[in-house]
């Protein structure tokens, strides 16, 4: 899951990032509502968290701009304002959730969990290809009654394929969903995980293989189920 927070304050930030980083998101941020918008139309973001007092542009008008373009992605406000007047702004603004300063991130990192919970009800509860099941809820991919919980990284490349089942997912897609802006990644970092990720579908006999494509990146498809003669 990759956040974005919009904060303009440097070591509030940076704060906030770490402790995403800590409870296993990866994390990017912007210091203005533009460059919020920019990493938002670069990037599909899984949540935002949105401050409103920014330099550039009030967070009330950022946030409108999205749900004006039919931007779903959930939105959580992080503000100083606290008057319940503010508060009902910022929810009929748009906001799924607001959350005043000073926060404790325990709670803060309870509430994004809460607001990504969301779209996954609303989701199968199981994704599948072949004999492979996997529930994105607990990360855990299941063959035949056999189950294993994946790494986060693990995790989130496995539903990235498997939502584009038979289709080619480029290796750029699949750094944009793993790592945040900035984060220094080996050349083929990308090519390990998948390593890995082969390792255990076969430890667990899943009839699926993820092919690579040369120049693009990679693809999952189902395998034919062979019966012992």
């Amino acid at each position: 899951m990759r956040i974005l927070c919009i904060e303009d304050s440097p070591i509030l930030a940076d704060l906030i990032k770490i402790g995403l980083q800590q409870a296993g998101f990866a994390a990017d941020n912007a210091a203005t509502g533009e460059d919020g918008l920019a990493a938002i139309a670069a990037v599909n973001y899984d949540a935002i968290v949105l401050d409103l007092s920014l330099p550039d542009l009030d967070g009330l008008f950022l946030l409108q701009r999205l749900r004006t373009a039919r931007n779903p992605v959930p939105v959580l406000i992080l503000s100083a304002r606290v008057k319940p007047t503010e508060r009902v702004a910022g929810l009929e603004a748009g906001a799924d959730d607001y959350v005043p300063k000073p926060f404790d991130m325990k709670e803060l990192v309870a509430r994004l969990r809460a607001l990504l919970r969301r779209p996954v009800d609303m989701l199968p509860v199981e994704l599948r290809c072949g004999n492979l099941a996997y529930r994105p809820n607990t990360c855990t991919a299941v063959v035949n009654g056999k189950e294993t919980t994946l790494s986060r990284r693990e995790a989130s490349l496995l539903q990235q394929l498997l939502r584009n089942a038979g289709r080619p997912v480029s290796k750029s897609m699949i750094e944009d969903r793993l790592y945040p802006f900035g984060e220094e990644i080996a050349s083929n970092a990308i090519e390990v995980h998948v390593h890995y990720l082969r390792r255990r579908l076969a430890a667990l006999q899943a009839a699926v293989r993820i092919h690579t494509v040369r120049g693009t990146g990679y693809v999952l498809c189902a395998e034919a189920i062979t019966s012992p003669a």
